[in-house]
């Protein structure tokens, strides 16, 4: 059975053979964790976008969505605080000379340990059955009490270290932890250094009159700098959203795990604007409402979880994570924060410009407080493609590859094959697509033998395959074909439409 590592480059090299992702500037060698969405890609990350889109800004009423610059005023992100606090702890191993973030490397060692913890309490479940008490056990197996109380430990002095700035003491936690370079193998580690992620760049006619601005590394600034701008225009009452999709650039120290952390990458983002006191309250409903989101889709339950925050940013006072399993383990997908007024009450105060609502249930005027959700759109890709790669040995001996693409979010709907390219079977074929290609991205292919045909929509994740051959020029019926049971039924070509629609509806 292949390992989760090979898994993982098989799922890369099928993003790449077949049309979803491609190196930036390949042909001249690549531009380092700098990728583009080629033609199945784009689609399935433009359905993605649609989904999340749909479901915050159609189906609420109190949510807007807005198109903020990439550009912004410099004095922006001094508010923010991404001038003075956008930093990772950086450390590098002298003898592989790789260069690491600090924080990823305690938080992997803290998941190792975590792992441990888990297989205890899965053979513990398999040894008991139903009569196991997984919080009884997790609290009294002296095991788990001693992995989760050095775990407790780790965790309280690393980030009470980072958030004193005490990068000796960064550096110090992982090497009592003894965590060693993955290249090398060895600990021998340099001194812990802050690496600001911030792209800057100059904007000016002339360069000695240039002022410096920078590449927004987040979608936020755009919506807070804009929401009296809404408020007012769009007569919106508290609590409110505010929703944006768009692109946003960090300099990570190191960019990996293909497009799950890069250097351009895009956002999903909504700002709920509330009246403070009651910012807790949404925050939960948020965190609820997104789980349930992620659940829709249909991908395993189990694949989700939530992750509370031990280290706050500085602008929140809650914030959580909603973690996928990617081949490569749990990792952030999307995260949920109470950012309280820090954003309002920052840009109001260095801009000089009152960013109050006035609330006209209790007679006062306010900064309002934010709950956000955020999730990255390229990783959410990844997670559905990943999710979707898998190989299937079939009962005839024979392999697949299919991508179990949820159907609504697949790139082609259904895939419109003629058995022969003669006898009057493509122009029935094309007459097919005429009717389909309106309300559903449809692909028309009458080169090769059928099964060949299937195997390459399997490859993509089409939904459905649908056969026209020499009873359909009798009866106007056709055989369309399941991806993912690979089940076979003659419908009416009148009917297509229906049967496609059905398998796009999201789960409740």
């Amino acid at each position: 059975m292949a390992n989760q590592e090979d898994i993982f480059k098989n799922i890369v090299s099928h993003a790449k053979e077949y049309g979803f992702v491609f190196q930036s500037s390949e042909i001249y060698d690549g531009l380092s964790a700098v990728y583009d969405y080629a033609q199945y890609g784009v689609e399935l990350k433009k359905n993605i976008r649609e989904y999340w889109w749909k479901s915050m800004v159609q189906y609420h009423e109190n949510i807007v969505g807005i198109d903020a610059a990439i550009f912004m005023h410099p004095t922006t992100w001094k508010a923010s605080g991404h001038v003075d606090a956008f930093n990772d702890p950086l450390i590098d191993n002298r003898d592989s000379k790789k260069r690491y973030r600090a924080d990823v490397l305690v938080e992997d060692h803290l998941a190792k340990i975590e792992g441990k913890i888990n297989k205890e309490v899965e053979k513990a479940a398999k040894r008991f059955g139903e009569a196991f008490d997984e919080a009884q056990f997790r609290a009294t197996n002296t095991r788990v009490v001693e992995y989760q109380t050095k775990s407790d430990e780790i965790r309280k002095r690393f980030f009470s270290a980072l958030d004193r700035g005490d990068l000796e003491e960064v550096r110090q936690v992982i090497i009592d932890c003894e965590i060693v370079c993955p290249i090398s193998g060895t600990r021998n580690w340099t001194e812990v250094r802050q690496f600001n992620l911030m792209f800057s760049t100059a904007m000016g006619s002339v360069s000695e009159d240039a002022s410096t601005i920078y590449l927004r590394p987040e979608t936020a600034q755009g919506i807070f700098v804009n929401y009296l701008n809404v408020q007012k225009t769009g007569r919106m009452k508290i609590p409110f959203g505010i929703a944006q999709t768009g692109k946003a650039f960090r300099n990570e120290i190191v960019a990996r795990q293909f497009i799950f952390r890069m250097r351009e990458f895009e956002q999903m983002e909504m700002q709920f604007f509330v009246r403070p006191g009651t910012e807790m309250e949404w925050y939960n409903y948020w965190k609820e409402t997104r789980m349930k989101w992620h659940h829709s889709l249909g991908m395993p339950v189990e694949k989700y979880r939530f992750h509370d925050h031990d280290k706050l940013a500085h602008y929140a006072n809650a914030a959580a994570d909603i973690e996928f399993e990617f081949p490569f383990g749990f990792k952030e997908l999307e995260g949920i924060h109470s950012r309280t007024d820090f954003d309002l009450s920052a840009h109001q105060k260095y801009s000089g410009k009152k960013l109050q609502y006035f609330d006209p249930e209790l007679n006062e005027s306010y900064v309002p407080y934010v709950v956000e959700t955020s999730i990255g759109l390229d990783r959410m890709f990844l997670a559905i493609f990943s999710n979707a790669y898998t190989e299937e040995k079939l009962e005839d001996g024979s392999e697949r590859v299919v991508l179990k693409i949820p159907a609504m979010l697949a790139p082609v709907k259904a895939a419109i094959l003629p058995l022969v390219a003669k006898d009057g079977l493509p122009e029935k074929g094309r007459e097919i697509m005429e009717m389909l290609k309106y309300d559903y991205m449809c692909q028309y292919e009458e080169k090769d033998s059928i099964g060949r045909r299937y195997r390459r929509q399997d490859a993509i994740g089409t939904p459905y395959c649908i056969t026209v051959d020499h009873q359909t020029t009798v009866d106007n019926t056709v055989t369309i074909r399941d991806r993912d049971t690979m089940e076979q039924h003659r419908v009416a070509i009148a009917d297509l439409p229906s049967i496609i629609g059905s398998k796009l509806r999201p789960r409740s």
